[in-house]
């Protein structure tokens, strides 16, 4: 059991808090499959990412906003499966409303069909791929999440779980606890991470109920 403090706590969405890897599957693997590339790949690269971002990888003469409103389309339409890791609802349930939000690749509309989906509760403050320039692995999106909330990042935990938004998170100058279900932890512990733990379950508030200064947390490590 590790005990850390800090300010406020930025979420990752796919893969820390719901579960869509299913769709990210469907969508991907249809796609990569109609351009004539290895589904395995694609999907492996497209997780963690702003979809343009692997748009641009794999076809550098497209038009990269028509291929991503498709994809987005797909991924709109697409929620079978979507669900809430175990532990999720309840981390997010003790913490205070002013000190947490969710910093992910998605666009705005398809984080918050994808957090509805999943039974999340929707943060006062939401950071996505429609608000910023570069997405992760750069630090715009950690750096701007944490400034939502009126933090640094420095008194910010970052909680993801591939090694773009480890690195995303560690550039900003964050604490970054990795979670192992997307990636192996050889992955996570090269790109940076602090700490690497199962996931939402592992993760509780010691202070709960009192008033919100600094925030204890243990991380079952």
């Amino acid at each position: 059991m590790t005990e850390i403090t800090c300010r406020a706590l930025l979420f990752d969405l796919d893969g820390v808090l719901s579960d869509s890897t299913a769709v990210v599957v469907r969508v991907w693997t249809q796609w990569a499959l109609e351009h004539g590339f290895d589904p395995t790949e694609v999907v492996h690269k497209a997780h963690g990412r702003p979809s343009v971002a692997t748009v641009r990888d794999y076809l550098p003469q497209a038009d990269h906003e028509l291929e991503n409103r498709e994809i987005e389309s797909r991924e709109m339409a697409d929620v079978d499966g979507v669900v809430a890791f175990p532990g999720a609802r309840e981390l997010l349930a003790s913490l205070p409303h002013d000190r947490w939000t969710i910093v992910t690749s998605a666009t705005r509309p398809l984080a918050e069909l994808r957090i509805r989906a999943a039974g999340l509760p929707l943060p006062e403050k939401l950071l996505t791929a429609s608000d910023i320039s570069h997405g992760k692995p750069d630090p715009e999106p950690y750096v701007k999440g944490a400034r939502l909330l009126g933090f640094a990042p420095e008194d910010c935990i970052v909680f993801e779980d591939v090694p773009a938004g480890v690195r995303s998170g560690k550039a900003a100058g964050a604490r970054v606890a990795a979670f192992r279900t997307t990636y192996a932890d050889a992955d996570l512990r090269q790109a940076g991470a602090d700490w690497i733990v199962d996931g939402c379950e592992s993760v509780s508030r010691l202070d709960a109920g009192k008033p919100s200064g600094m925030l204890r947390l243990a991380l079952s490590t």
